[in-house]
């Protein structure tokens, strides 16, 4: 057993669960651990790429936890509750459009767009929008959605086309959920909730896929490895979906507009002394 692969498997871990549902992208510090920590030449390059999308799952577990009661009535009322039909028709709408452009793009994303001006800028576009939809918000005299139970398929359906941005390196899937959300009248809690919702078939589903699609990369022997990311990433991932459904109720995401800037400022500092490989 390789204990100092095990460790880096953990802070991979911990990245992934502390960055996935924070507007501040999880792709671009996953690439920046990996490549402090040289886990992509520790674990093998492809397998490393296989371990990034799996243990998204450990960070889903942790919205399914804190979510719990909320699921179990939704799926208890399928049969007969119209708010559960609703509920769930909204998160499946907002789901399939990631499903159908990223199957039809990932390729492309994956060919043209890891690269250290893509994932700087978008850290740095993300981080402006983040400031003017605060601002709109500040000046906005009431929210037209207030909670999730409130979403239209419309609006779930536009969240989730928004949600497809997150394809682009550095846009965050969450940011782009929660923002653009916010942006067409949602309030922060329900954008905040509804993009938890939307994240459990979307990382679960990504998840699988990959795994899936790279199965004859893998073996029983990687599994000790991946639980440890997994476990890692849902520890990391539950504390911080609780700190942030606290933080929402009475702050704006302002600071982590600057923090994406700053982050983007990096990125384009650490790709011009070759201290990161923003292409892997």
């Amino acid at each position: 057993m390789d204990v100092v692969l095990f460790f880096k498997a953990a802070l991979m871990g911990i990245v992934e669960g502390l960055t996935e549902f924070l507007p501040i992208s999880s792709t671009g510090h996953l690439i920046l651990a990996d490549s402090l920590l040289d886990f992509a030449r520790s674990a093998g390059a492809e397998k490393a790429k296989v371990f990034e999308i799996a243990i998204q799952t450990g960070a889903i577990f942790a919205v399914i936890l804190v979510y719990m009661q909320r699921i179990r009535d939704t799926l208890t009322g399928l049969g007969s509750d119209p708010k559960a039909q609703r509920f769930t028709a909204n998160v499946l709408i907002g789901f399939l459009p990631a499903v159908v452009l990223g199957l039809a793009l990932g390729k492309i994303v994956k060919a043209y767009l890891f690269n250290a001006t893509v994932v700087a800028s978008t850290f740095i576009l993300g981080g402006i929008i983040i400031l003017i939809a605060e601002r709109i918000a500040a000046r906005a005299p009431r929210a037209r959605v207030e909670t999730v139970d409130d979403l239209t398929l419309v609006d779930a359906l536009k969240v989730g086309l928004v949600q497809c941005l997150a394809l682009v390196p550095g846009t965050s899937r969450s940011g782009a959920t929660i923002i653009g959300g916010m942006l067409m009248g949602l309030s922060r809690k329900a954008a905040t909730d509804f993009s938890f919702f939307l994240g459990i078939p979307t990382l679960v589903g990504a998840g699988v896929y990959s795994l899936y699609k790279e199965r004859a990369l893998l073996s029983m022997a990687d599994l000790p490895l991946f639980s440890v990311g997994l476990v890692f990433a849902f520890l990391s991932a539950w504390v911080c979906v609780r700190w942030l459904i606290r933080y929402v109720s009475s702050h704006s995401f302002i600071p982590f507009a600057w923090y994406r800037i700053a982050f983007g400022v990096l990125i384009l500092v650490s790709a011009h002394f070759n201290w990161v490989s923003w292409s892997e």
